[in-house]
């Protein structure tokens, strides 16, 4: 859902730059793609409140059984949810009503348009996105182990500050009080969250959770991360590309991230648009590089 956001903001982060590029394009290359996104879309808006019923807490066991949670919202859940949204002034298609009243032709609607955005989308950058939580948890985890839980916590972003009774987020989108009463709270790093502060959802009586930005260092380490399993095959610098490709970078983005010349990641470039493995487009003064289907499954296979 935040990954969403970025198809309709500046991308000032260029770790997604080139894959904002990429899932535009492919989401405009059809109409029908276009038509099928265009539901999801239009109840996830990129600035301010979005349903909480978007993110069940069912989609920890994966996207599949959080989709299926998602279409068995209760028809109470919708309607207040998208009476919400309706109050903070974001003009709603007509089929939003039938999603409201729990119309089971608008909730297929949905879950279509949500598994086309995923394939396109997310399950590209999949090992990417995997490595870069796996990074960021191991990062969270040794700093508890030998800092402690209040170490843990003021660490999740600048705004945020515990005092070993109560967590504030100072300058919060709305003042706010959120209650555990014992439930405990799910910590959530996020690949797409922007480095704002972290979230919690809207309505105090789901599970709580809060929803903060992957560590800018782990981001960066899942690149290597991921490339490791495929340098045995084409060499490090080129399995590191690869997975900078399957992101959509730029020449000199690449070469940027990887500490290398942009005629060295110019060239490794070459030999992997040779070999079938990415292919490129000039925008006026950056070449763009993506991967070729051959690429993604070597990319996947690695």
């Amino acid at each position: 859902m935040l990954s969403m956001h970025w198809l309709r903001l500046r991308c000032q982060d260029p770790l997604l730059a080139g894959w904002r590029q990429r899932t535009y394009g492919l989401l405009h290359q059809r109409h029908g793609h276009r038509a099928e996104v265009a539901l999801p879309l239009s109840i996830n808006p990129p600035v301010g409140y979005f349903p909480d019923f978007l993110t069940p807490i069912e989609a920890a066991g994966g996207f599949e059984p959080g989709l299926d949670a998602l279409l068995r919202t209760p028809k109470a859940r919708l309607a207040t949810d998208l009476a919400t949204l309706r109050s903070t002034g974001v003009r709603l298609s007509p089929a939003v009503a039938d999603l409201a009243a729990g119309d089971v032709t608008a909730l297929r609607q949905l879950g279509a348009g949500l598994q086309l955005y995923y394939r396109l989308a997310i399950m590209p950058l999949w090992n990417v996105i995997r490595s870069a939580f796996d990074a960021d948890r191991a990062l969270r985890s040794r700093r508890l182990l030998n800092q402690g839980l209040s170490a843990l916590l003021n660490d999740l972003h600048p705004t945020a500050r515990f005092d070993g009774g109560v967590l504030t987020i100072t300058d919060y989108i709305a003042e706010r009080d959120l209650h555990l009463d014992g439930r405990g709270l799910l910590l959530v790093p996020c690949y797409f969250k922007r480095h704002e502060k972290p979230m919690v959802l809207a309505d105090p009586l789901l599970p709580p959770v809060l929803i903060y930005s992957i560590h800018p260092h782990a981001r960066v380490v899942s690149t290597a991360a991921v490339a490791g399993s495929l340098s045995a095959l084409v060499g490090g610098t080129r399995a590191a590309i690869l997975v900078l490709a399957a992101e959509g970078g730029t020449t000199s983005e690449i070469a940027h991230r990887l500490d290398i010349s942009v005629p060295s990641a110019s060239r490794h470039l070459a030999v992997l648009r040779s070999s079938g493995l990415v292919t490129s487009a000039r925008d006026r003064n950056a070449v763009h590089h993506t991967l070729t289907p051959l690429g993604l499954a070597l990319l996947k296979a690695g």
